[in-house]
């Protein structure tokens, strides 16, 4: 799945004009990190044009957005979408708009690296790529449930690139030639989760070309804190199997019920926890139970939870009507 490399006549050629498209809800607070990474990024400021979208929200974001966009050093072009609440149909407003033929997406919350984009724009020297995927790395976490993540390695591009059906990449770090957003069309506006795979997925699926990985473009992004963030995390992982699976016909995922989720937590009680704290206590140095160790004590419990939630949110969804719609330019 790697790039092909650079050949010498092509490394000469200009560099592609690139558009990354950022939609944002309620994002005030993420915003000055945001733009800060964004003027930190090395590819040529004369080459980029950041369409920052807000999408209806309540708060300061576009007030700041529209700020921002005066006498920046880089091409700051704010917009909105109104008409329909949902982060796809945002990023559809943004590819409209849009005038290269790279555009790239990534969130409000993450953190692109300063070489980014010029990591993840590379793989287009090859005219096959249509689509390249960058890495998801997480921001310095603190808590158990952070860390826990973390070990899971949970955002990471590399589960949805091993995808069963297919590989695709998550819009937090993604990258798509515009002329396969012509022959495939947009996001499907109406979707409130799964789109990143479902464009994929089309695009791929009409053989217009092919999707690369570059794990060198790097956003980062923060892991949930709380249960009652890490529990709307997988819900939306579970809506997102339900919906996929009525799009394009793949298997869902395996549902864990309560009598099994029972069972794991018994033998997690009462053989799992005692030989961790035996192994914790033996090795050299050991004495109170580190928080490494804690996070690999709770690893089952956590991840039960999530599996619940994952369950709970694959059964309590159905595709609306209107989620069918895809956006053409």
């Amino acid at each position: 799945m790697n790039h092909q490399p650079v050949d010498a006549t092509t490394a000469t050629s200009p560099l592609p004009m690139v558009s990354v498209v950022v939609p944002i809800y309620n994002g005030e607070a993420d915003l000055p990190e945001l733009i800060n990474c964004l003027l930190s990024q090395t590819y040529p400021k004369d080459r980029l044009e950041y369409l920052l979208v807000d999408n209806n929200s309540s708060d300061r974001t576009l007030t700041i957005l529209k700020t921002s966009a005066v006498n920046c050093p880089i091409t700051i072009r704010p917009l909105s979408e109104n008409q329909i609440q949902s982060s796809y149909a945002a990023r559809n407003t943004g590819i409209r708009a849009a005038v290269s033929e790279i555009i790239v997406f990534t969130d409000a919350d993450c953190r692109p690296q300063p070489q980014w984009l010029d990591a993840l724009i590379q793989p287009f020297v090859n005219k096959e790529v249509v689509i390249v995927a960058g890495e998801i790395l997480p921001l310095p976490g603190t808590t158990l449930l952070e860390q826990h993540a973390d070990r899971e390695e949970t955002l990471s591009q590399k589960h949805t690139l091993n995808h069963a059906f297919r590989p695709y990449g998550q819009t937090a770090n993604l990258a798509i030639r515009r002329i396969a957003l012509e022959k495939a069309g947009l996001f499907r506006p109406y979707l409130t989760t799964g789109g990143d795979a479902d464009i994929c997925w089309r695009i791929l699926g009409e053989n217009i070309g092919r999707l690369e990985f570059a794990p060198n473009a790097i956003v980062q992004h923060r892991h949930r804190a709380t249960l009652k963030e890490l529990q709307s995390q997988w819900r939306r992982y579970g809506r997102s199997n339900r919906y996929l699976h009525e799009l394009h016909g793949v298997d869902l995922m395996r549902e864990i019920t309560l009598k099994e989720c029972g069972y794991r937590l018994a033998r997690w009680l009462l053989k799992e926890v005692p030989r961790d704290i035996k192994k914790a206590l033996t090795q050299p140095g050991a004495g109170i139970v580190s928080q490494a160790t804690l996070v690999n004590l709770l690893n089952t419990p956590i991840g039960l939870f999530t599996a619940r939630a994952r369950t709970a949110g694959q059964q309590d969804s159905k595709l609306p009507e209107n989620a069918k719609i895809i956006d053409r330019l």
